[in-house]
């Protein structure tokens, strides 16, 4: 019996050396990833010099989520939505702004669904924040809330967009926002909807509105079309450039009607490589041709990272 409570023992006392192992490397870890995250150490992503007088809109391949850097052309960033926080959506996100030598950007989260707030957490601790703009309807979700945490421990002030917000830049560009004006019910359409001029060539970035969205938003212009003027701050819907289709290219998020109203050239769809919700779906596709039969689509799953570059009045996908 001594022989036999023996071995128990020196059993009992390995376990329990293990378990102080486990539970020492697991602190180690966290402490490592909270105060010299892994991400620092990362690469940066080769990142072709902007020119004088360049504003450029990078939309990232995150996988399946958005990701979209306005990048001024003095070099301040503001990045709309930062991917769903996953390891691999992190990392491109993170060696991208290295490359684009990013400090304390403005971020921008269009809404609280996971594939547009994941990464900013992670981003916040690697770059620091200068703004962090906050969407109409938040979420209670532990992430959405780290987010929070970071930005207050390092600073960073926040500001809930809402309609006729703007971002404006001495370049000349601005941002306005379109809509929410107001809580909302439906959590995709209580997306930031932004309309970015440059010279004026422009941009709309639609987030995850639905197809109903879009026809309000549509109803409203058409009863006035100074309706989403901010001040100085003109919105010219007719005149858009390059449109950010809503929602992945969701059959539910593309409204015809709109799409004419709107006449771009280029259409960007972000959305992963066969990704679970088959975005982007038939239907869009073909809706976007149809509304604009010239239109070129560029799509990130199929791509990787798409950079357009507006100078002197005009834009080219480089």
């Amino acid at each position: 019996m001594p022989a036999i409570n023996s071995e128990r023992r020196r059993r009992r006392t390995r376990a329990i050396a293990a378990a102080c192992v486990s539970l020492a490397l697991l602190i180690a870890l966290t402490l490592l990833y909270y105060f010299l995250p892994f991400y620092r150490l990362l690469p940066a992503y080769a990142v072709a010099a902007r020119e004088e007088g360049e504003l450029r809109i990078h939309f990232l391949d995150v996988g399946q989520g958005d990701c979209t850097v306005v990048e001024f052309p003095d070099g301040e960033l503001l990045v709309v939505d930062a991917g769903n926080g996953s390891w691999e959506s992190n990392v491109a996100l993170i060696r991208y702004l290295k490359g684009l030598g990013a400090d304390e950007p403005s971020l921008l989260v269009t809404h609280a669904d996971i594939d547009h707030y994941g990464g900013f957490a992670q981003l916040i601790r690697c770059f620091g924040a200068k703004t962090l703009y906050l969407p109409a309807v938040p979420s209670d979700a532990a992430q959405y809330r780290e987010m929070l945490s970071e930005a207050e421990r390092v600073g960073c002030p926040t500001v809930s967009m809402k309609r006729y917000d703007v971002i404006s830049h001495p370049s000349g560009a601005y941002l306005v926002c379109l809509s929410p004006y107001s809580e909302e019910a439906e959590e995709n359409d209580s997306s930031a909807v932004l309309w970015l001029d440059y010279g004026g060539v422009s941009a709309l970035f639609s987030g995850d509105i639905s197809r109903a969205r879009e026809e309000r938003l549509l109803a409203e212009y058409l009863a006035d079309e100074r309706i989403f003027d901010s001040g100085a701050f003109r919105v010219e819907l007719r005149e858009t450039d390059i449109l950010k289709v809503a929602h992945h290219g969701s059959a539910d998020a593309v409204s015809e009607e709109w799409l004419r109203l709107l006449g771009y050239d280029l259409a960007v769809i972000s959305c992963g490589a066969d990704n679970y919700y088959s975005h982007p779906s038939g239907e869009a596709l073909a809706a976007l041709v149809a509304a604009s039969p010239d239109c070129t689509i560029y799509r990130t799953d199929e791509l990787g990272n798409i950079v357009v570059a507006i100078s002197d009045g005009s834009y080219s996908v480089l």
